[in-house]
């Protein structure tokens, strides 16, 4: 059976590092390259974070680039503070990586190119602010026909916000291109919205059990995890929902579909994704997830710490 080919765009903090290993753990899937921006830390922290993950996962040979280091307009201040400054709960696992790995070509040129070299094949799993993919479809406007599949972990589905009253973190890092992604990349696209993976969280029990394996990795992840918070109902793994949709067709079990935008002039609402539930603004329909094989996905995470 030929391998899923992925390519996956992150602002790697823990989280973003607990999708990759998944993704490197699932035999089923080949990840052509890892684009990098701003978010979770500065994105010379993402790039170092994402090398340190290979390392730790004896997979240096996959490509990583280096991408968008602000929002398009630029007026956003990240606050680095849930995952630690380094995005890898301030253990500085990273600290001693140089970027001489890195590829010298930038993200999301590497984005186009990658994806016109296999045309009609590729899932694209964004994990972070979508900047890079915004600049991407400016530059190619025919990208999004050319994907597979789109996944984002982004976005909400009630109004309420992890970041401010009303938004999601990813969308508000860089909400003008949340909205061109939503408005443009017109190919079959899975959001794994905050309420979905909130809705979903593990348990504390599975948490402990998981991060306790002996393993290389176990030991890194317990290392990185120091910062991890722990939400009164369990634990999220933020993107890791998102890549196991692109791994595993079936395991997100239902799904909402509606056209969705995002809000750029709200006081308080900036960022925020908009469901069009009555179709008024006529456009292209998305899959919000909605429920997940939760049994599955905890398959999936330990295997990616073995």
């Amino acid at each position: 059976m030929a391998k899923k080919l992925l390519l996956v765009d992150v602002d790697c903090g823990v989280d973003d590092a607990q999708a990759i290993m998944m993704a490197l753990a699932a035999p089923t899937v080949e990840i052509l390259g890892i684009t990098c921006c701003f978010g979770n830390t500065s994105l010379e922290n993402v790039c170092k974070n994402v090398l340190r993950v290979l390392e730790v996962c004896n997979r240096t040979e996959i490509a990583v680039y280096s991408g968008a280091s602000n929002s398009l307009l630029g007026g956003i201040k990240p606050e680095f503070a849930h995952f630690g400054t380094d995005g890898l709960g301030d253990t500085g696992e990273s600290a001693s990586v140089g970027l001489e790995p890195l590829q010298k070509e930038h993200a999301v040129n590497a984005l186009v190119r990658i994806v016109n070299e296999h045309v009609g094949e590729i899932s694209l799993v964004a994990t972070g602010p979508l900047t890079n993919l915004a600049l991407a479809v400016k530059l190619d406007p025919t990208l999004p026909q050319k994907l597979k599949n789109l996944y984002i972990m982004g976005g909400n589905l009630e109004g309420r916000g992890n970041r401010t009253v009303c938004a999601e973190f990813n969308f508000y890092l860089d909400p003008e291109a949340a909205q061109i992604v939503l408005n443009e990349f017109t190919c079959p696209t899975y959001i794994a919205a905050l309420e979905f993976v909130y809705n979903n969280a593990l348990s504390k029990e599975f948490f402990d059990n998981w991060i306790h394996q002996k393993s290389l990795k176990g030991k890194f992840m317990k290392r990185i995890s120091t910062k991890t918070q722990l939400h009164s109902f369990g634990f999220v793994s933020y993107d890791s929902y998102a890549m196991a949709a692109a791994i595993e067709d079936d395991i997100v079990t239902d799904y909402l579909k509606f056209g969705v935008d995002v809000d750029l002039r709200g006081q308080f609402t900036r960022g925020m994704m908009i469901l069009d539930v009555d179709d008024r603004l006529k456009k292209h329909k998305v899959f919000l997830m909605k429920t997940c094989d939760l049994e599955k996905f905890q398959r999936l995470m330990m295997a990616a710490l073995q």
